[in-house]
């Protein structure tokens, strides 16, 4: 007799009242031993050497969904690649912030 593999639960997906979706070009991490927290917002250069950041939500994921989204994020950017073409990142100065 072989062993049958555990049957898959079914993924019930809902969208509650809060729900919301929004652009984000900034992604700022945070972590402790517990959590990670992602913060998202919108970059903005105000002027030549003036940048604003909005921050507008912040997502706290544990350490084990954290790898989990990391792993599933470069699957989708290896098959963005394969796809489309190598995604070439921006220059950035000594500061870190994107030109």
């Amino acid at each position: 007799m072989t062993p049958s593999l555990p049957q898959q639960p079914k993924i019930q997906l809902t969208v509650t009242p809060d729900y919301r979706e929004a652009y984000a070009n900034s992604v700022q991490v945070r972590l402790n031993v517990w959590d990670f927290f992602l913060v998202f917002g919108t970059v903005n250069q105000t002027g030549p050497d003036s940048v604003q950041i909005r921050n507008f939500q912040g997502i706290y994921l544990s350490p084990q969904q954290a790898k989990a989204l990391s792993n599933l994020l470069v699957q989708n950017v290896q098959q963005y690649e394969a796809t489309f073409g190598e995604i070439k990142l921006e220059p950035r100065t000594s500061e870190g912030i994107i030109q």
